[in-house]
């Protein structure tokens, strides 16, 4: 007879990514309130760097694999 094994259901995540709305800025020295700015269109995704919203310095940065522009890449 067969042996039935039991599979477990894949468990689906909480989340599928973070959205920043405060970085830490090493310009103010503090976690400060930041905007997304579009930076470039790339196969990959759409890069996007965050600045802070009192100095203007980039804090960080992302890759949006699921951007509206890198959807239009790939059709």
């Amino acid at each position: 007879m067969p042996v039935k094994r039991q599979t477990t259901p894949k468990k689906q995540a909480d989340f599928e990514e973070f959205e920043a709305t405060e970085l830490y800025c090493g310009q103010c020295r503090r976690a400060v309130p930041v905007r997304k700015y579009l930076l470039l269109v790339l196969p990959e995704g759409d890069k996007y760097e965050y600045r802070c919203q009192f100095c203007g310095s980039t804090v960080g940065d992302k890759i949006d694999h699921n951007g509206d522009f890198y959807r239009i890449l790939k059709t």
